[in-house]
């Protein structure tokens, strides 16, 4: 584009001012909306993002906290634009959370649009979205784990105008509240995100006014190309090569113990790089299935994560790659095939898409992660939907074990404390730790899992959307997989029962409880090729048993009665020596 009046064509200067301006506007939304957000799910697990937007629909900035919402973002405005063409209005907000007439990731993720102009121009749109803790549905939460089809995962809403001249449409938001089980909370929350987008457009015409219109739209444009440019760099240093990776799913909660395969081929030819996804399973039967924006996305935060943190985040990154995949698949599902608990997903399309990246780069990849799950609680009472994130393990580096107790590749959402959720759900945190012995062993140990346990002290139900308590996340370079998740069901008589990873509807009593072991991260290299020294602090932190010490990594660690742990060096030496560790 060219550069406006007064303005050169490369002026660095101000191409810095305007990103460092409208990243800034990009965060103090989202500090906005997080801090007037009604519900745990916005205030504490922050399960939003916020974006600004070019008048034709491009992300030009995102602060990420979700990185998947960079491919969200486009396909909802582009259904506002089709849906309203010639029809966009001052003062107007927008919301949809329809995956297949928009581009959410699932119905719970509600996008808010406010179209900002300056005078009769649109300039740009000021949006955000996130996750609503119930929105209708078979079960509370909304993310029925036997659905068939959207039908059944709650209230589906193409693109509507929510305001209208800066006006609440009260009769759609009747609507919404009618289909939640937490009204206030899904208004309250709604609300927050009109207040935050009306919070950008404030910001933005703020920047038109002090720079000009035309700045704006030049700045939009090459943001873009300064992006695609500085991929094109690192791609051209990149060897040439293909390469390909498969992972699994646990099921898709329809058909339990049934694996679905995600599978990648990535071809790297000069300045061009694909992604086929073409030899990946079916659209499954239960709600395992994703869309082509989200897997779009899921290949953009590969490319940013291996292109450097600096990387500019917009819609200029999408374009810097192509997907191929089929339609029908389950990476490419056909309307109106379930899409609820889709996350599982997204995380073995970016495993697979970071394996076969680094084969062709020939560099030291990552074992696989915990991957992420939510879980939700209603009870009988009053109280509202409790909906919890949580993470877990970390896969190991080439270089560095795996975090402990984290969110792993595109998931941020933070626990919850127990400060919180024992104030606000009539419910108690028995325990909240990380496991032992759930790293995966290695030359580098993956992070360890997080437990959770709690006691309902009314009648409730509990669902839960979780991965990888059947098929363990991967180790890399001859390094062990990190433990299986495990989801167990607690009466207050003693009886315990395993749930499965995905699962809805499910009963409890007061006194009833459950205990989440979320899984480890795989291990990276070879266990016995861990320095022995930190196998020793592992066992002193209480990360690794003595038991899985001697049995995994072949080092006898005697520990004092202080706690204090030291390596047993003869015993450790003839353990490594021999073939099998004991």
């Amino acid at each position: 584009m060219t550069a406006p009046a007064g303005v050169a064509s490369n002026d660095a200067v101000l191409f810095q001012i305007a990103r460092a301006r409208l990243g800034g506007i990009v965060q103090e939304m989202q500090s906005s909306l997080f801090r007037s957000g009604y519900s745990t799910v916005i205030r504490e697990s922050q399960d939003a993002s916020c974006a600004l937007l070019t008048p034709d629909g491009r992300v030009m900035a995102q602060h990420v906290v979700l990185p998947l919402h960079i491919g969200a973002f486009p396909a909802c405005c582009a259904a506002v634009l089709k849906a309203y063409a010639g029809d966009i209005r001052l003062g107007d907000a927008y919301v949809l959370n329809h995956t297949y007439d928009g581009g959410s990731p699932h119905a719970p993720d509600m996008a808010v649009l406010v179209p900002v102009f300056s005078g009769a121009a649109l300039v740009g749109f000021s949006a955000s979205m996130a996750h609503k803790s119930d929105i209708g549905g078979p079960v509370p939460g909304s993310c029925w784990s036997r659905a068939t089809d959207v039908f059944a995962e709650g209230l589906q809403l193409p693109a509507l105008r929510l305001e209208r001249g800066g006006i609440a449409e009260r009769d759609l938001e009747r609507v919404i509240a009618a289909n939640s089980r937490s009204p206030h909370l899904v208004l309250g929350d709604l609300r927050a995100q009109v207040g935050a987008g009306r919070l950008g457009e404030r910001r933005l015409l703020e920047v038109v006014r002090r720079y000009g219109a035309e700045m704006l739209s030049w700045y939009s444009s090459e943001v873009l190309v300064a992006t695609r440019r500085r991929i094109a760099g690192a791609l051209a240093l990149w060897p040439d090569g293909t390469a390909s990776a498969t992972r699994f799913i646990d099921d898709d909660g329809v058909d339990l113990g049934k694996p679905v395969k995600v599978a990648v081929r990535v071809v790297k030819s000069g300045p061009d790089l694909e992604f086929d996804f073409s030899g990946s399973d079916p659209q499954t039967r239960g709600p395992a299935n994703i869309r082509p924006p989200l897997l779009r996305a899921a290949c953009a935060y590969v490319v940013m994560a291996l292109v450097g943190a600096d990387t500019y985040v917009n819609s200029g990154l999408l374009d810097s790659f192509t997907v191929r995949s089929e339609e029908g698949s389950v990476v490419d599902s056909r309307f109106p095939a379930p899409v609820n608990t889709y996350n599982p997903t997204v995380h073995a399309v970016v495993d697979a898409a970071f394996d076969a990246l680094t084969q062709i780069l020939d560099v030291g990849g990552m074992a696989d992660g915990c991957a992420s799950r939510s879980f939700v609680l209603k009870s009988s009472g009053d109280h509202p939907v409790q909906y919890e994130i949580l993470g877990g393990g970390a896969g190991a580096l080439a270089g560095a074990d795996g975090r402990s107790g984290t969110t792993v590749n595109h998931t941020n959402g933070r626990i919850t404390p127990v400060e919180v959720v024992e104030t606000e759900y009539p419910v108690r945190v028995l325990e909240t730790s990380l496991v032992p012995d759930s790293g995966g062993g290695g030359r580098n140990r993956g992070g360890l899992a997080i437990r959770r346990s709690y006691r309902v002290l009314e009648r409730s139900q509990l669902s839960l959307r979780s991965t990888r308590h059947r098929i363990p996340p991967a180790g890399a370079d001859g390094g062990d997989p990190g433990g299986r998740g495990r989801m167990t069901l607690v009466r207050a008589t003693g009886e315990t029962l395993e749930l499965p990873a995905r699962c809805s509807g499910v009963d409890l009593d007061p006194g009833d409880g459950f205990v989440l072991d979320t899984p480890g991260g795989g291990g990276y290299g070879a266990a016995r090729a861990r320095d022995p020294l930190l196998v020793a602090a592992d066992v002193e932190a209480g990360y690794v048993s003595v038991g899985a010490a001697r049995r995994v990594y072949g080092v006898a660690v005697s520990v004092g009665a202080d706690g204090s742990a030291v390596v047993v060096a003869p015993e450790t030496t003839r353990l490594r020596e021999s073939e099998v560790v004991l």
